[in-house]
């Protein structure tokens, strides 16, 4: 099922709370391409949503610290009807 089926479909229902881990996660890059906003933008829409999966990575002396952001598909469907809903 594609993201644009989903979210017009019944399938935007809530999901049982056991069922919630199971459901499609998108990643900032994915999200980018159906969108087609840049990966910054992505990134600023969901780094402080609720329930958005944050991975950090810690500095080290070698690599620079970063985080990566793995995004819920009911999360995305409610931060696209708000974005739907401001415009």
């Amino acid at each position: 099922m594609d993201f644009q089926h989903a979210l017009n479909g019944p399938e935007t229902l809530q999901k049982p709370v056991g069922l919630q881990a199971f459901e499609r996660h998108y990643t900032v890059a994915q999200l980018s391409k159906l969108w087609i906003f840049s990966e910054s933008t992505i990134r600023r829409l969901f780094i402080k949503e609720p329930g958005v999966i944050k991975i950090a990575h810690q500095p080290t002396r070698v690599r620079r610290g970063y985080t990566s952001l793995r995004i819920p598909e009911r999360i995305a469907q409610r931060v696209h009807r708000r974005l739907q809903s401001i415009s």
